[in-house]
C-alpha cells in the first residue's frame, strides 16, 4: 500500500467498542485521532462513507496527531451490513477441483445472514451438532459505500467503499448425497451460527491498486490449503456488481463475497474437514490475516 495508505477496524478496547485507524500496524482510537467524537462502530462510517472518508484521510495524513496507540483486548467484525451476498463457483482453479464441467452464464449468488452469522477475527465458532463435513472458503469481500444504481462500465467502481476478508465456512454434508431436484440447500451448507468470520481490517479502495491482483491465501493450523490469487475469479468485481445491482438496491454497508479458489477440504483427496480446536487463518494481499478458531457444537457464536 501507499505511504499514506491507512485501515479501520471494530474493537473492544479497555471493555467499550472503538473504531480504530491502523496505520504501520499501531491502532489508535479514532477519536483521539479526528481530536472530536467519532461512531463507535465502523457499520456507522460506512453508512456515511463519504462524509467520513475526507476527515479520515486528512486524520491520517497528521496522525497520530498526539494520540497513543492501544491494544485491542479483541477484534470485532469491521461491518454490520445490511445485506452478505456470495458470489459461489467463481474461481476457474476452484470450479476445477469441485468436479465442475462449465463456468456459469451469469455470477452464481445466494444470501448468509448477517446478525447470527457473522463474526470477528479471533471468534470462536462451534460446529453444528451433526455437521461433520465443515469446510473453509477463504474469500476477497467487498464493502459498498454508496447504492450504484444502474450503472455499468468503471463507474461501478464508485459505488465500493473498499474490502476485507471473509471465511465462507460451508457444512458439505448436504452436497455429499444426492440433492433433490430443486438444487442445493444453501441454508443447510451456509447459514449456521458463526459461519460468516470477517475482517479484522476495512481497507479503502483506493490503497488497493489492482484488486483483481491479489495473492489469497488460507491456511488449517500451520499447513497451507489454498494459494491462489483473485486474478482466477470467472466474474471479476465490476461484473458481479453490474450484475447484482440490476437485482437489487446495493446499500452503503453491503458486504459482497467474490468466491474461493482452489483449495478447499472438499476437493482434496483424501476430503478434509475442520474439527474442534483448529485454526483457520486467511491471508488476502495488503489487506491482513483473519482468525477463526474451530470449537465442540455449540448454540451460538462469539460476536
Amino acid at each position: 500500500m501507499t505511504a499514506d495508505a491507512y485501515q479501520l477496524a471494530n474493537a473492544e478496547v479497555d471493555g467499550r467498542c472503538a473504531v480504530l485507524l491502523v496505520l504501520d500496524d499501531r491502532n489508535y482510537r479514532l477519536t483521539d485521532v479526528l481530536g472530536a467524537p467519532a461512531p463507535e462502530h465502523l457499520a456507522e462510517v460506512l453508512a456515511r462513507w463519504e462524509h467520513w472518508r475526507p476527515r479520515i484521510a486528512v486524520a491520517a495524513a497528521n496522525a497520530p496527531n498526539g494520540a497513543t496507540p492501544v491494544r485491542p483486548d479483541r477484534w470485532l467484525a469491521p461491518v454490520a451490513p445490511p445485506k452478505l451476498i456470495c458470489i459461489g463457483v467463481n474461481y476457474h482453479d476452484h470450479l476445477q477441483e469441485m468436479g465442475g464441467r462449465h463456468a456459469p452464464d451469469i455470477p452464481y449468488s445466494f444470501l448468509k445472514p448477517v446478525s447470527t452469522g457473522i463474526v470477528g477475527s479471533g471468534a470462536e465458532v462451534g460446529l453444528p451438532s451433526g455437521r461433520k463435513m465443515v469446510d473453509w472458503e477463504a474469500e476477497l469481500a467487498i464493502v459498498i459505500g454508496a447504492t450504484p444504481g444502474r450503472h455499468t462500465g468503471r463507474d461501478i467502481f464508485d459505488a465500493v467503499a473498499g474490502y476485507t476478508i471473509l471465511n465462507d465456512l460451508s457444512a458439505r454434508d448436504w452436497i455429499a448425497s444426492k440433492s433433490p431436484e430443486v438444487g442445493i440447500d444453501w441454508v443447510l451448507m451456509k447459514a449456521y451460527d458463526g459461519f460468516s468470520p470477517i475482517g479484522p481490517l476495512f481497507t479503502p479502495k483506493e490503497f488497493v491498486p489492482d484488486p483483481q491482483n491479489l495473492g489469497i491465501r488460507c491456511w488449517v493450523n500451520a499447513e497451507l490449503k489454498q494459494d491462489s490469487n483473485t486474478s482466477q475469479m470467472v466474474f471479476d468485481i465490476q461484473a458481479i456488481l453490474e450484475h447484482l445491482a440490476g437485482i437489487m438496491t446495493l446499500e452503503p454497508g453491503d458486504v459482497i463475497a467474490t468466491g474461493t479458489p482452489a483449495g478447499v477440504g472438499f476437493g482434496a483427496r483424501p476430503q478434509q474437514f475442520l474439527k474442534p480446536g483448529d485454526v483457520v487463518t486467511v491471508e488476502i494481499d495488503g489487506l491482513g490475516r483473519l482468525e477463526t478458531h474451530i470449537v465442540e457444537s455449540s448454540q451460538g457464536a462469539q460476536t
